[in-house]
């Protein structure tokens, strides 16, 4: 069978031909090093004239639309388009990454500019609002973002003389721009009469507060201020695409076709006519200008790229030509020369040198070209044309021999036969003509078998047949010339084709994705001799085969480059390059060969980094030859941890419920009960989906999690301390390198990650905002100051954090499968690793995002899937455990050794001083020198091993071990099965804590008399738990399948289970050892209780729907209930133990008379009379209270109630226990509500006396015990109980004033303009003369008279130049009566010891003088003031801080001003 491998050779970017021209401006600039950066598809280039080489920036995925240099002139900045689009800066020497800015624009980056010390960045988008951007672009920090404008912008420039000032312009608009603060402010400039008010494309900022700009009609507008002072007209003869400022002037390039130099006043130094020169044109227009010292760039609108001397400026040379725009589809390269030749709908076609990287020769055609084929002996040269025409050039002068038209639709594909005699061309209407060359092309033969349009063709060495492929997908063959159709296959068996560029056959089954469109390959070239094969596709990627390449989802290397469909792609003659050519770019890529043999020498220089995996990789579908995962692997990346409600949804959905709750308050409800419980100790330990997440504390303390619950165990006292900040599943944890403080990260639809203090256990941050659905690994760095965190959304994004802030540091796409480690360097907080599966990726930071390369593996093997990491004791060394058993080891991202550690995968590892220590799924732990070389010592994890004071049993020998921790002696193990264990350096092992393993924990009973409860699990066990202070497992028994019930009969001496087959077993209580057992069920048994007083009845209930009741003494099935129309539920008997009550999962509340079953019907208020003998049932009046508000998404899985009646507890489906007061009458009773488990809570019971609550969490495995606190014994450590849903506002808890203050809404102001009731016409829109301004068609303020937008303050000062007449300039205000007390407070102050008040009232800031009575003002709000506040520290006298509403609703604008200065 092939090789299904990715090939072993690769290709290398060698040259790029072309340039961005068209949509771009300003994207042409000299380096420092005198090197030229611009781009071209989705690649930078570095260009060195002196050298006539290329250097190339792989970091974009799409198209580069804009570039900025930074004022230093090595540091580059560019923008791409795209739905998720980035900026990356990177270095013009070393072609890497420095920072990646992403996570805010949308659509694409429109411009870009650094600022004069080039710390900040500004950027705008292509959205609809065209947001600008401030960054601290090294932080990867957004600094500022505003909504730009509602048209497009086309240039953006810092104001090189004041400090945080902006310019920007666009269409028929030109803004002046404040950065204070984090508020970016913009002021329109005001054209006035001076000019008219147009579109304006490009700017540059000079001293003084004066901008010039370039306008769409060619003139230049030069402002000063936001004013609009000068123009200087006809500057060009159209418009000024480009404005260069340099130390000598300004240089301006414009449609004409010309470029303008001017002095530092804008008075004009000389013109060059781009278009009068040798190089010259009609229509050359200029997009792009650079300025420096004597020599000038220049970049055309086709892709032309001249550099000119000043004092030679009539003799411009052209440094790099490219197609013009139209889609690029033609592509051939010479039988015997290293030339390539390429045809476009810019009705062109162009001869390339591959050896000298330049245009040799040119022709125009008349019409679009869409296809090339070079004769054998590279004489002629055919072009298809788009309109059904073809014709044949001579290679040496581009002169037509003929030109002929025989099909009226574009011809997509055309071959010479390997002898020279025949071109078959092939067309858009499903046909293939076959022309004689000796016979001056006369037609000689037609292929006429497709019914689809014509994409590849091939010819066998001996001309005698040709293979075509059509559009969908069929591939057909004929005799040639005549054009017979060949279907017999034993003709077909023997026949060599002298090329292969067709995308379906046998040999290139592999280069088609699973799922794929046929036409989304859109060429293929094969290499025989090389045994590779290159392909292009609709995605912008090139991408490297072995050939032939038989089998569907074959392995290959990828190259990006192109942005959007690499139309065409060919091997030189001597296959020592690869050709391809990008449609919608336009751009010819000329990549390198590198047979395997060079690679050793090539690759070891390094990788090219990139955001994506660009420069090689390996394909999508790594299935193919990977080992089996091993199984507990695949089950746990099978785990899904999605839920359908999440906690965060419970305000929403109350909300929803609103009628419900309107007739809720107005009835009088129960109070909530006085007495609560408070979490005392926890059973479990998650281990079966985690690792590495039990640690010592600072203190010896362990500190671990399970549920919902982050558990701090003292092992001496054997108690539990516990943190309850989270309110889901913990799946992750890490601890601090002091060890004192803990990082847990949660399940949620915004998950959360707290930090927090394992002493005083207070969280110390909480980090939300960026994972969605749950978080799976954290690690601290090493100084403690940052952390990573993974999250399980699709693509397991990778954050890295400044905790203590708060503040997201970088962020980056992690991969497509699991993520299940994240380490931080020690050395280095910059870089980290990341393993997963069949994924090791080393990370550095580069500003707001992280660049990933992928670990180097080389001879030594394929990528494995890797369980765990860790850092060695040098920067650059790295270790990782894979599925396999063995440890790999790193130095930098290349694998130099493995060695074989365990049987079965590598769950854990731990890095010490001097050596290692690993865990594996063989239950040994492992210790290491620090090379590896030498395993010291293991110690497996056996029964036989286990110490006298261990709190419970082990359930089998050789556990799978999850987490390994040292400290104080010891080492810290814990297993799959929930089991926390310490293994003393000299082999005893003593168990701390232990739970139920992997599968939802339902069944739960407590003993009749005694401390102890029994709890049963899909896991397969049955256990017995001590719940006196020695907190430990009793008992355990496998059992051959799960159960979902338990009941310990009324004695106490027998326990009867429930299974998940439909059969229950009664046992002896104290060993666990059968007594009976039956199975009349099929479904599982759901509910099991024994009659209360000798316990002479058994009744069994199953989700088939029925109640067996059986005689205990006599082992007989006695009676049948029936009647239940969905599975049973719950069960109570009555004292007497006559009669049964049974809930089903309809929501029916039943009644059955014991021992025949018989089905009785009792009214409510009687149930109420009847004694029960224990009640745990969720229905019926007494309970009505329980359900919640959102009854209809949630269940209440479980109730029971105390012996004194008074207080019941439920659980419930989103993971709260509950207590009420009993008789819960009344819908939606108040409670008091604890978190600690995760998702549904599906047993609650009390123990004999009370003292204690049980409970067991589904999913979450574990047993978790609440100690009963009277009323009264209140030790007011309250923090983990909730009021209720209802809040005490309905209680009348508001004085009147309150509740009016608490219903203003101050949103609607902001969605419906008019707010007062008006009388008569408004000013502004009397009817009135038209004033002179209007007569002329000058826009006042610019805005439209009709706009859906809200209104914007009318700014009153408009100092306009040209209104000398009016005699009044200006109003200034001068006093304001009124103060804002009726919603606001604290807002009036003192100032200067008491010689000014501060207060507020409308828009305005008001500062009073005490002695003179005058007031001054701070007006730079434009909405009301709602709040104030001055600041009290002795180094900021005088600040005031203002809080206004603002048009975005619930936005609050803070200003702070400085009194006493307007």
């Amino acid at each position: 069978m092939a090789d299904r491998s990715a090939p072993s050779c690769h290709l290398r970017l060698e040259w790029v031909y072309g340039y961005r021209g068209h949509q771009c401006r300003n994207n042409l600039y000299y380096t420092a090093a005198k090197e030229i950066v611009y781009f071209v598809a989705g690649v930078g280039v570095v260009y060195s004239p002196r050298e006539h080489r290329q250097k190339f920036y792989l970091g974009h995925q799409d198209d580069i639309i804009s570039l900025a240099l930074h004022p230093e002139r090595v540091l580059v900045a560019t923008g791409q388009v795209g739905k998720e689009p980035y900026i990356c800066v990177w270095d013009s020497y070393t072609v890497q990454t420095v920072s990646v800015l992403k996570d805010v624009h949308t659509h694409g980056i429109a411009c870009l500019a650094f600022d004069l010390d080039g710390q900040r960045l500004v950027s705008v988008g292509l959205d609809s609002k065209n947001t600008v951007c401030v960054w601290d672009w090294r932080k990867g920090k957004l600094l500022s973002m505003a909504p730009g404008h509602t048209d497009r912008i086309f240039d953006i420039s810092w104001d090189l003389y004041q400090p945080n000032k902006l310019v920007s312009c666009g269409v028929k608009h030109i803004k002046f721009w404040s950065l204070c603060g984090n508020s970016l402010t913009p002021k329109r400039g005001v054209f006035g009469k001076t000019g008219d008010l147009q579109t304006i494309l490009c700017l540059a900022c000079a001293r003084d507060e004066v901008t010039y700009s370039g306008a769409l009609n060619g003139d230049i507008y030069v402002w000063k201020g936001i004013n609009l002072v000068r123009t200087i007209q006809g500057a060009h003869a159209a418009g000024i695409f480009s404005m260069n400022a340099c130390e000598e002037g300004f240089a301006t390039g414009g449609r004409d076709g010309c470029v303008r130099l001017w002095d530092l006043n804008f008075k004009p130094i000389t013109v060059i006519d781009l278009r009068e020169t040798d190089q010259g044109y009609k229509g050359l227009s200029v997009r792009s200008v650079c300025w420096r010292g004597d020599h000038i760039l220049v970049g055309t609108q086709d892709s032309e790229i001249f550099e000119i001397v000043v004092h030679e400026r009539n003799k411009p040379f052209l440094i790099m030509q490219g197609h013009c725009e139209g889609e690029l589809w033609a592509l051939a390269v010479h039988p015997t020369k290293p030339l390539a030749m390429t045809g476009s709908d810019d009705r062109s076609v162009r001869i390339w040198s591959l050896i000298d990287h330049a245009l040799i020769a040119r022709c125009n055609m008349e019409e679009p070209i869409r296809c090339a084929a070079v004769s054998t002996d590279g004489i002629h040269l055919a072009l298809g044309m788009k309109d059904g025409s073809f014709t044949v050039l001579r290679v040496r002068d581009m002169t037509e021999v003929v030109h002929i038209k025989d099909r009226k639709e574009a011809i997509h594909e055309l071959k010479y036969s390997p002898d020279g005699n025949f071109l078959a061309v092939g067309s858009n209407d499903s046909s293939v003509d076959i022309y004689g060359v000796v016979q001056r092309y006369k037609k000689v033969g037609e292929c006429i078998g497709s019914s689809s349009f014509i994409t590849h063709m091939d010819w066998s060495s001996d001309s005698k047949y040709l293979q075509t492929n059509d559009g969908n997908g069929k591939r057909l063959f004929y005799r040639m010339p005549s054009g017979k159709e060949v279907t017999n296959k034993e003709e077909l068996k023997g026949i060599q084709w002298a090329s292969w560029t067709c995308v379906s056959g046998l040999e290139v089954n592999g280069i088609w994705p699973k799922y794929s469109d046929i036409n989304d390959i859109n060429s293929v070239d094969a290499n025989f001799i090389g045994q590779v094969m290159v392909t292009a596709d609709d995605y912008g990627i090139v991408k490297l085969f072995r050939y032939p390449c038989l089998r569907k989802g074959a392995k290959f290397k990828k190259y990006l480059g192109h942005s959007a469909h690499v139309t065409n792609v060919r091997w030189s003659h001597d296959h020592q390059w690869v050709v391809s050519i990008g449609g919608a770019d336009h751009s010819v890529f000329q990549w390198k060969f590198v047979p395997d043999r060079k690679l050793k020498d090539s690759l070891h220089i390094a990788p090219q980094e990139s955001l994506v995996d660009s420069n090689s990789d390996e394909s999508d579908s790594d299935q193919s030859d990977v080992p089996e995962l091993d199984s507990e692997i695949e089950q746990e990346t099978q785990i899904t941890y999605r839920r359908q409600v999440y906690k965060e949804d419970l305000p929403q959905l109350k909300e929803q419920c609103k009628e419900k709750r309107k007739s809720a308050a107005s009835k009088r409800r129960e109070r909530a009960p006085g007495n609560s419980i408070r979490l005392h100790f926890v059973h479990g330990y998650r281990g079966y989906d985690c690792r590495s997440n039990l640690f010592y504390t600072q203190t010896g303390e362990i500190v671990y999690h399970v549920a919902a619950v982050g558990v701090v165990y003292n092992r001496q006292q054997n108690t539990q301390r516990f943190y309850l900040g989270h309110d889901d599943d913990i799946l992750c944890l890490a601890i601090h390198p002091l060890k004192d403080y803990v990082a847990t990260g949660q399940v949620g639809r915004d998950s959360s990650i707290h930090i927090w203090d394992t002493e005083t256990i207070k969280p110390l941050s909480v980090l939300k905002g960026y994972h969605q659905y749950g978080v799976c690994a954290v690690d601290f760095s090493a100084d403690g100051k940052r952390l990573a965190s993974v999250g399980i959304d699709d693509n397991h994004t990778i954050v890295l954090w400044d905790w203590k802030k708060g503040e997201k540091l970088s962020a980056v796409r992690g991969s497509k499968d699991k993520i299940f480690v994240v380490k931080i360097n020690p050395f280095m907080p910059d870089k980290l690793i990341t393993v997963g599966i069949k994924h090791m990726k080393f990370w550095r930071r580069a500003g707001g995002g992280l660049i990933g390369r992928k670990g180097c593996i080389g001879a030594l093997g394929r990528t494995d899937t890797m369980m765990c990491a860790v850092y060695g004791w040098t920067e650059e060394m790295a270790f990782s455990g894979t599925s396999t058993g063995d440890v790999c080891i790193w130095r930098d991202v290349f694998l130099i050794k493995t060695v074989k550690a365990h049987d079965g995968p590598v769950f854990s590892m731990h890095a010490l001083e001097k050596g290692f220590v690993t865990g594996g799924k063989d239950g040994v732990v492992a210790l290491w020198d620090d090379t590896f070389e030498r395993c010291l010592k293991t110690y497996a994890i056996k029964r036989a091993a286990l110490a006298p004071g261990s709190k419970g049993l082990l359930l089998e020998d050789n556990p799978s071990i999850r987490a390994i921790s040292l400290g104080h002696g010891h080492i810290l193990v814990g297993t799959k099965n929930g089991e926390i264990l310490e293994v003393d350096k000299s082999g005893p092992i003593t168990l701390l804590v232990q739970g139920h393993m992997e599968g939802e924990v339902w069944g739960l009973a407590t003993h009749p008399h005694l401390p102890i409860c029994a709890t049963v699990s899909d896991d397969k066990t049955l256990r017995i738990w001590d719940l006196s202070p020695s907190h430990c497992m009793l008992a355990v028994r496998k059992l051959k399948k799960g159960g979902r019930c338990c009941c310990f009969s009324p004695d106490g001496k027998a326990l009867a289970v429930g299974l998940n087959d439909g059969s229950f077993l009664i046992v002896n209580a104290d060993t666990l050892e059968d007594l009976v057992s039956f199975q009349h069920r099929k479904d599982v048994i759901s509910e099991i209780r024994f009659s209360p007083g000798a316990g002479k009845y058994l009744a069994v209930a199953s989700c088939d729907n029925f109640v067996d009741i059986y005689n205990v003494m006599s082992s007989k099935r006695v009676g049948i209930c029936k009647g239940a129309s969905s599975y049973i539920t719950h069960m109570d008997w009555d004292v007497r133990g006559k009669l049964l009550q049974v809930n089903t999962g309809a929501k029916e509340q039943l009644f059955f008379e014991a021992p025949r079953g018989k089905k009785q019907t009792i009214p409510s208020l009687e149930v109420e009379k009847i004694g029960w003998a224990s009640w745990t049932s969720v229905l019926g009046s007494c309970c009505e209270g329980i359900w919640p508000i959102i009854g209809e998404v949630t269940d209440v899985t479980a109730s029971c109630l105390t012996s004194d009646s008074k207080v019941l507890a439920t659980g419930d489906d989103f993971g709260f226990v509950k207590l009420f007061r009993y008789p819960a009458k009344g819908k939606f009773g108040k409670f008091k509500r604890y978190v600690a488990h995760s998702t549904h809570v599906t047993n609650v019971r009390w123990t004999y006396d009370d003292s204690l609550l049980v409970t067991v969490g589904g999913a979450d495995t574990s047993l978790m015990l609440w100690t009963y606190e009277v009323e009264g014994h209140r030790d007011s450590r309250q923090c983990d109980s909730e009021e209720s849903d209802l809040d005490s506002e309905e209680d009348g808890g508001y004085d009147s004033d309150v509740t009016r203050e608490n219903e203003i809404n101050y949103t609607i102001k902001a969605l419906s303009t008019n707010i007062r009731p008006m009388f008569g016409i408004k000013p502004h829109l009397q009817q009135k003369e038209p004033t002179l301004d209007e007569r002329q068609g000058v826009v006042r303020g610019s805005r439209p008279p009709v706009s859906r937008a809200l209104p914007q303050p009318e700014k009153l000062q408009t100092n306009n130049v040209g209104k000398k007449k009016r005699p009044i300039e200006d109003l200034i205000l001068e006093l304001v009566f009124g103060y804002r007390g009726k919603d606001c407070r604290n807002n009036v102050h003192y100032l200067n010891d008491g010689a000014d008040v501060i207060y507020h009232t409308a828009s305005v800031g008001i500062l009073y003088n005490v002695a003179t009575g005058s007031q001054s003002f701070y007006q730079e709000h434009n909405d009301d003031i709602l709040c104030l506040t001055v600041n009290q520290h002795p180094k900021f006298t005088n600040i005031v801080a203002t809080g206004q509403e603002t048009q975005q609703i619930c936005q609050l604008q803070l200003l702070l001003f400085m009194c006493g200065m307007q």
